[in-house]
């Protein structure tokens, strides 16, 4: 009996290690047999269906799926042809699993198991913002080009007209000399625009060295308060044992004071107006870094949240694009800074917008060879709101 228990752990540590494997995976896998019962899903497929793996086993696939849904169709063809099949954006949305639940499947065929399919489903929403990701990085690469060209076309001509204005200053009248006063606030104006387009032609490697990202946000906060947010409350939920970031400290402290300034503007006078600051450590989201081969992980989460009107819905795809923006006198160039400047550390940004609910998302990776492991992963200072 002993020698038979013994030939069998290895058998059996090896489905343990498969089963492992398979709940890890950030996205909901099924195994449907021959008679199109769920035979397996893994946690995430539990979560994306709203039931237990042992209820979805007692039930054919198409009890959970919208009636007619191209996945039957689809489960149907890799039988026969016995080979994987990709299908893109296919929308599985019903009462059962909710709205705007569309999905890319991957259906493959079991082939030890005649008739069994495994299913991979990946929501788009993840992908969809990687999408954007890849989108904003190419509009800045576009505001990059024409930043410079502007420099160089633009400033130097200004600075002729200026002169000129100045001169004219000192033989005009009274009423001619607000003419040329205007000349030279409208040159000074344009002068200021392009010197913010600049910062987007500046390609230089960024020096990066680990951070503690609660002591950035304290920094940001206390500016803040100090000027454009002083008369908004201001709270903190930060998680003590993040690892340090592997970022740039001037460039972050950049990024959240436009984010948190856009905040304020958005908050305005409202007596209740509130920005708060979270970190998170969020594992599972890996990209690859631009213009290497490279992939790292994005575990680490930075939000800053306001309870200002939302952003509006024609707006929100487009929020981080060049020139776009909602305020009156705004140039546009603040977000696009934001997206450039995450992107060149290899992280990305988002928002979701909701009436009285704004979430500015930034995701980024720990300091390298910190992040493998989350049993090595040192404390950091934070503090707890």
């Amino acid at each position: 009996m002993t020698d038979k228990a013994t030939a069998m752990e290895p058998a059996e540590d090896a489905n343990d290690l498969s089963m492992a494997v398979l709940n890890a995976i950030q996205n909901p896998v099924i195994l449907v047999d021959e008679r199109g019962l769920v035979a397996f899903a893994n946690w995430e497929a539990e979560s994306f269906f709203g039931a237990s793996a042992n209820h979805l086993a007692r039930h054919n696939i198409s009890a959970f799926i919208p009636f007619g849904s191209p996945l039957l169709t689809l489960i149907e063809q890799v039988r026969e042809r016995r080979a994987p099949v990709n299908e893109y954006r296919v929308d599985l949305s019903s009462p059962r699993l909710g709205a705007d639940k569309l999905v890319d499947l991957y259906v493959a065929p079991v082939l030890s198991t005649p008739g069994s399919v495994v299913i991979v489903f990946q929501e788009r929403s993840m992908a969809d913002k990687i999408d954007r990701q890849l989108t904003h990085r190419g509009a800045a690469r576009s505001v990059t080009g024409l930043a410079s060209m502007l420099a160089h076309e633009i400033k130097n001509p200004l600075s002729g007209i200026r002169g000129a204005a100045q001169l004219l200053e000192t033989s005009v009248n009274d009423e001619d000399r607000a003419l040329t006063r205007l000349i030279c606030d409208e040159t000074d104006r344009i002068v200021s625009l392009v010197d913010r387009m600049e910062v987007f032609s500046d390609e230089r490697p960024v020096d990066r060295v680990p951070l503690n990202i609660h002591s950035v946000l304290d920094h940001v906060k206390a500016i803040a308060k100090a000027g454009f947010a002083r008369g908004i409350k201001i709270s903190e939920n930060y998680d003590p044992s993040l690892p340090p970031v592997y970022a740039n400290r001037d460039q972050l402290v950049q990024v959240f004071l436009n984010l948190i300034k856009n905040a304020a503007e958005a908050i305005g006078d409202r007596a209740d107006g509130e920005i708060m600051l979270t970190t998170a450590y969020r594992p599972g989201i890996r990209l690859s870094v631009a213009g290497t081969r490279e992939k790292i992980s994005l575990p680490l989460e930075f939000c800053v949240h306001d309870n200002g009107p939302g952003v509006p819905a024609d707006l929100l795809p487009h929020l981080f694009d060049p020139f776009i923006t909602t305020k009156t006198n705004g140039s546009g160039l603040g977000l696009a800074l934001v997206a450039k400047i995450i992107g060149g550390h290899g992280g990305i940004v988002e928002c979701d917008s909701q009436h009285n609910r704004t979430t500015f998302r930034v995701l980024m990776p720990a300091s390298k060879g910190l992040a493998a492991d989350d049993d090595e992963i040192p404390m950091t200072k934070g503090n707890i709101a």
